[in-house]
C-alpha cells in the first residue's frame, strides 16, 4: 500500500491486490471517504467511485475486520474477556458520581480500564474519578459481566 498527501484535501491510498486489481481511498479531512476501482485493463482509468460519510466508512470498516461482532467490540480473546466501549448518555444516573459509586466490578467483575473524553483519556481511573455525560468507558471482563455493566451504566 503508498500513502500520498494530498494537501487541502487529506491522504490517498492505495492498493494493489493479489488478482492486480488497483483500489484507492482518499481519506478526507472532514471524515469523509472516497474508495475508488480501477479498471482491470486499464489500472490508471478509474471504474467506479463511491463516496462515504464518516459514518458510513465506520460501518464499513467494522465490516472488513475478522471477528468483529459489535460495533462496540474492542477484542475477544481464548480466555472468554471481552473488552468494550460503553457511552455514558448525558442524562446517566451516574453523571457527576464516582467511579466507586457504580461498584463495578463488585457487581460485576468487570473493570473499567479507562475513560474516554473530550480532553483525553484517563487509563486506569481510580475509584474517586468522577463521570460525566458523553464519556466512554473501556469495559473489560466476561461476556456476562460486561452485558450487566452495560446495563448498569445505562442507568437515567
Amino acid at each position: 500500500m503508498s500513502t500520498t498527501p494530498l494537501p487541502g484535501i487529506g491522504v490517498q491510498y492505495d492498493l494493489t491486490t493479489r488478482e492486480h486489481r488497483h483500489l484507492s481511498v482518499v481519506a478526507h479531512r472532514d471524515g469523509a471517504r472516497t474508495v475508488s476501482v480501477y479498471r482491470a485493463d486499464d489500472p490508471d482509468a478509474c471504474a467506479q467511485s463511491l463516496r462515504l460519510t464518516a459514518a458510513e466508512a465506520a460501518s464499513l470498516i467494522d465490516a472488513l475486520m475478522p471477528a468483529h461482532h459489535s460495533p462496540n467490540m474492542l477484542h475477544t480473546t481464548d480466555l472468554g474477556l471481552v473488552a468494550e466501549r460503553i457511552e455514558l448518555s448525558a442524562h446517566s444516573h451516574w453523571n457527576g458520581r464516582t467511579l466507586g459509586d457504580t461498584r463495578m466490578r463488585t457487581e460485576t467483575g468487570a473493570s473499567i480500564v479507562a475513560v474516554l473524553r473530550r480532553s483525553g483519556a484517563v487509563p486506569s481511573p481510580t475509584p474517586d474519578f468522577r463521570l460525566a455525560g458523553g464519556d466512554t468507558l473501556i469495559v473489560i471482563g466476561t461476556r456476562e459481566g460486561v452485558d450487566t455493566a452495560a446495563s448498569i451504566l445505562g442507568r437515567e
